[in-house]
């Protein structure tokens, strides 16, 4: 069973764009739909430090097993 990431969850429960946030966080769009469709094999802490930081919530709303 995978690791799922539940990024746009919790974007559509927050009300911010992948847009917005890709601004505020320092990473381009392409990459944040890269991690939001989970196509990634990492992710550096102090970006999802960021992410969660932005959106007010705890890692393991983003990342689900």
């Amino acid at each position: 069973m995978p690791i799922v990431v539940t990024l746009d969850v919790m974007l559509a429960r927050r009300k911010v764009r992948s847009k917005d946030l890709a601004a505020q966080i320092g990473i381009t769009e392409a990459n944040l739909s890269l991690l939001k469709q989970g196509k990634v094999k990492g992710v550096r802490f102090e970006t999802l430090e960021k992410i969660c930081k932005v959106l007010d919530c705890q890692p393991g709303d983003l990342l689900t097993f």
